[in-house]
């Protein structure tokens, strides 16, 4: 798979998956990184790094912004108004809070974005207001390097 369309269909291939903390199988578990990490494998091949063991409040008490430093090293940056379908979106979902919350862009009209979140599994929502107003960081994958 070699473009962003591959990315937004692999990623909704995952849609119905349920919510397991730190699980990435497709149809079996998956939480918001671990879908990306399936999306990744599918889309661009192994793993470009182990994911250490996490909890639920993973980098809080430290501050430290451990998602957004590993997509930087991953990924490439991009303002969130360039936003296409197949982009990566990093969200703060509380004021003050480290960024740890991931989707993909899926749609432009109106924007909509594939997530997983606790109760509810892999889902594609709209990417409403208050969704928007959490995101700090987007990025797309490095497809010209395969």
């Amino acid at each position: 798979m070699r473009t962003k369309q591959e990315i937004v269909d692999e990623a909704r291939g995952w849609l119905g998956t349920p919510y397991v903390h730190q699980a990435s199988v497709r149809g079996a578990g998956a939480d918001c990184l671990g879908l990306l990490r399936g999306v990744w494998r599918a889309v661009m091949g192994h793993e470009p790094e182990a994911v250490p063991v996490y909890s639920m409040d993973w980098s809080e008490p430290q501050g430290e912004e451990r998602m957004w430093a590993a997509a930087r090293r991953h990924l490439i940056e991009k303002s969130p108004e360039e936003m296409v379908p197949g982009d990566v979106l990093l969200f703060r979902m509380r004021d003050a809070a480290v960024a740890k919350h991931l989707g993909i862009v899926s749609a432009r009209d109106p924007l909509r974005f594939i997530h997983a979140y606790t109760g509810h599994g892999v889902v594609e929502n709209t990417l409403s207001e208050p969704w928007l107003r959490r995101v700090v960081a987007c990025f797309e994958f490095p497809l010209e390097d395969l």
